[in-house]
Parts: C-alpha cells; sequence; structure tokens
C-alpha cells in the first residue's frame, strides 16, 4: 500500500532551525501535490505548506518568511526546513501527499503518521 514516512523533528530552541523529510513508497504513484499541515493540542489541523508537481510553493502567513519547502528530483520526497523557530511553532506535524496510485488505481489523500516538533528553551 502507499506509505508516507516522516522523519526528522525533535526539540529546539527558539530561534533554532529543524528540518522535516517525508518519503512517499508503495507501487506506482503520480503526486499532484505533497505538503505539510501541523496540529498544536486544543487546534485545529491547520495547512503549513505545500508543493504542487510543478514545484509551485504555498505557505501559511505565518511560516512563510521562515520555512523553506522543496522536493527531490524524484518527486517522492518532500521537506519542509524551518528556520527561525518559535515556541508557536510547537506542534505535531504530519505529512500528506495528494497522489494517484496505481495500486488502487484511484487518486487520494495519504497521510503520514505524524511527527513532533518542540520549540522551547
Amino acid at each position: 500500500q502507499v506509505q508516507l514516512v516522516e522523519s526528522g523533528g525533535g526539540l529546539v530552541e527558539p530561534g533554532g532551525s529543524l528540518g522535516l523529510s517525508c518519503e512517499v513508497s508503495g507501487g506506482s504513484f503520480y503526486i499532484y501535490e505533497m505538503g505539510w499541515y501541523r496540529q498544536a493540542p486544543g487546534n485545529q489541523r491547520e495547512s503549513v505548506a505545500k508543493i504542487t508537481r510543478s514545484n509551485k510553493a504555498i505557505y501559511a502567513h505565518s511560516v512563510e518568511d521562515r520555512f523553506t519547502i522543496s522536493r527531490n528530483s524524484a518527486g517522492n520526497t518532500v521537506m519542509l526546513r524551518m528556520n527561525r523557530l518559535k515556541p508557536e511553532d510547537t506542534a505535531a506535524y504530519y505529512c500528506y501527499a495528494d497522489l494517484w496510485s496505481g495500486l488502487n488505481r484511484t487518486r487520494n489523500d495519504y497521510w503520514g503518521q505524524g511527527i513532533q516538533v518542540t520549540v522551547s528553551s
């Protein structure tokens, strides 16, 4: 089946940097868009950044001058570089991919398991 595996994250002090990575695997697929959401305790899940197949990047206003989203050349891995992190960036970060799966022969959104980012001194 299609799987999204996230890595990175962890604990960092305010002003520091972290990177997240997410790899899609599982048969053949055509990825339309990949990106990251986040959810802090008591809050709704919110979009952080997304990147289209044509490499157009879209950011939430709260992160657009601090975070950078990119993809690898194969197009199956999305990275999020987070700079100048703030305590309010603390959340579980979820990778997603809008893709057509050759296994299921359908187009759906697929999600990673989530990875914690904590910004604290």
